[in-house]
């Protein structure tokens, strides 16, 4: 298997896990099939559409740019986040501004204190 398919397999089912949904519940908001579904987090569909992907970022609240970034497709104009960014957003979900601040603060006091 691919390990671009597979990293997005991991990531869409963590997204999809974070939200609380089963495949048929994604399914059900989605209008995407269980089965592809169960196939994307397996990484065996290639290149899914961005209709497709479009969907799942409105359904698991991941960024659109992210889903596109890990399948391949490019992003003009994007700015560079990483994939374990896109992974770090799948499991924490969408923060404020606010939520981001305190968190980068407190990443640098952690930071801070394994230099000691």
């Amino acid at each position: 298997m691919d390990e671009k398919l597979r990293r997005f397999g991991e990531f869409i089912q963590a997204a999809r896990k974070r939200a609380g949904l089963t495949l048929r519940a994604a399914e059900e908001a989605t209008g995407i099939s269980n089965a592809y579904l169960s196939q994307l987090e397996q990484g065996k569909i290639k290149q899914p559409s961005p209709t497709t992907l479009h969907k799942l970022s409105d359904v698991y609240q991941i960024a659109y740019e992210d889903l596109f970034r890990l399948v391949g497709y490019p992003i003009p104009g994007a700015t560079d986040t990483t994939e374990e960014t896109a992974g770090f957003a799948s499991r924490i979900g969408p923060v404020t501004s606010e939520e981001e601040k305190s968190l980068i603060e407190y990443l640098e006091f952690l930071r801070s204190r394994e230099k000691r």
